[in-house]
């Protein structure tokens, strides 16, 4: 088992990747405290987890919020003893997230406090904990939307995305000689609610899918799988990286960098 007598929790657990990852973590060995907003959602997952023999309870959390970010990690050590594995992957993309123009400042401030202060915060409360365990990983979800851009206008959450992938590396060097690895995972185009709430049409989504050299969406247990790797002891070697599964959509643009011209000597 490749998380044996590790704990973990992973925040957003009540659907998606949150929710993918809790079932799997939990199949390899890990005992996880699922943290969600909607009790209900998350209480589903405990269910899930358990009723295919797995360890995991249920903590209420908005992530956005000091004292309750602090709680979900009490409520970890107090539960299991420690805390071995943070997976910050709570956030949302607001539906009236637009342009520099169109997004209002209520929708930008909502998308930071959730996308940005969550991870924050996950981290300042969960960082002393896996220092008492004696190291961990650390899992923020960022999105490809931060390595390129969005090609549907979704400013605050394509800069939020943004801001999450620059904290991770500053934290990895921060962190790294206390034997703490932080890293981002960025997904690529999900067929998730989140996404498919936008994309509902298939005219929509033949748009997007063009796009993506695979020729699909990716799906959510496709990023916990991913995400399994950088929580287990297998990925002891990496820190600080955007570890992007993405379908190739990224590697289909030509950076800047790529086209610059030589600089002269």
């Amino acid at each position: 088992m490749r998380l044996e007598d590790k704990v973990a929790l992973i925040t957003g657990a009540g659907s998606g990747i949150g929710r993918e990852s809790a079932l799997l973590f939990a199949s390899e060995g890990a005992s996880v405290m699922a943290v969600d907003l909607d009790e209900d959602a998350n209480a589903d997952t405990v269910a899930e987890v358990r009723a295919r023999g797995g360890t995991a309870a249920a903590s209420h959390a908005d992530v956005s919020h000091a004292d309750d970010a602090r709680s979900m990690i009490e409520d970890a050590e107090a539960t299991f003893g420690r805390l071995d594995v943070l997976f910050n992957n709570a956030g949302i993309s607001h539906a009236d997230d637009a342009d520099a123009v169109g997004t209002e400042e209520v929708v930008w401030d909502l998308t930071m406090d959730v996308n940005v202060k969550g991870v924050w915060l996950g981290c300042k409360f969960g960082i002393p904990a896996l220092r008492r365990s004696g190291g961990g990983s650390i899992i923020n979800t960022a999105s490809f939307v931060a390595l390129m851009g969005a090609a549907t206008p979704q400013l605050a959450y394509t800069a939020s995305k943004g801001a999450v992938l620059s904290m991770t590396r500053e934290l990895a060097v921060i962190h790294a000689r206390e034997g703490i690895r932080v890293n981002a995972l960025c997904p690529g185009p999900l067929n998730t609610e989140l996404l498919m709430k936008y994309l509902d049409t298939p005219d929509k989504k033949q748009r997007r899918l063009v796009h993506i050299p695979m020729g699909r969406f990716g799906e959510a247990a496709e990023m916990a799988r991913a995400a399994l790797y950088l929580a287990s002891d297998e990925s002891s070697y990496v820190t600080g990286t955007a570890f992007t599964v993405d379908g190739g959509i990224t590697a289909a643009y030509v950076t800047p960098d790529a086209i610059a011209p030589e600089a002269s000597p």
